[in-house]
């Protein structure tokens, strides 16, 4: 099954389950789902951002200062952060710290979405088809460069809520 096949979770305007159905019907149709994002932070304060492969189906060849995806059916936001951590980025067994719940939406997306962060040092593995590379960067200069680069939208809001840098 790829990712298109994925059944997610579908909510209302409250993030109240209504349904789920697959990734590529939430895409076609719009409809409000939950994700996660995660900041993964180094010893040194400076995050793990991604480079999206160009086959990503929203925001590709984006840097997303967050690792994280849909939420499946049947899965908490905790219970998918460390699945989408652990494809994306090989990183197991690391305690996540849940930090807020948010509703973003833009042109191409409405997501429901639970921020955690971490602290990680260890080598990464990264899901060739999602995430071309990674690199760590600061906080400034993630805002710096989101200026002229390009970067998600709702990846940026988290690391701007989070910093109080709204």
């Amino acid at each position: 099954m790829g990712a298109a096949d994925e059944i997610v979770t579908i909510v209302d305007e409250h993030n109240q389950v209504v349904g789920a159905v697959p990734r590529r019907e939430m895409r076609a149709r719009n409809l409000p789902h939950r994700s996660t994002y995660i900041l993964v932070f180094n010893a040194q304060g400076e995050l793990y951002v991604q480079k999206r492969t160009m086959s990503k189906d929203v925001f590709p060849g984006y840097y997303d200062p967050a690792t994280g995806g849909v939420v499946l059916a049947g899965e908490s936001y905790e219970q998918g952060a460390v699945r989408e951590l652990a494809e994306e980025m090989g990183i197991r067994d690391v305690p996540l710290t849940w930090l807020f719940d948010f509703y973003f939406t833009d042109e191409h997306t409405r997501v429901w979405g639970g921020a955690f962060s971490c602290v990680y040092d260890g080598e990464v593995s990264l899901q060739a088809e999602e995430v071309e590379s990674v690199a760590l960067m600061t906080v400034e200069e993630i805002l710096r460069r989101s200026v002229t680069e390009p970067f998600t939208p709702d990846g940026l809001y988290v690391v701007r809520r989070y910093t109080g840098k709204l």
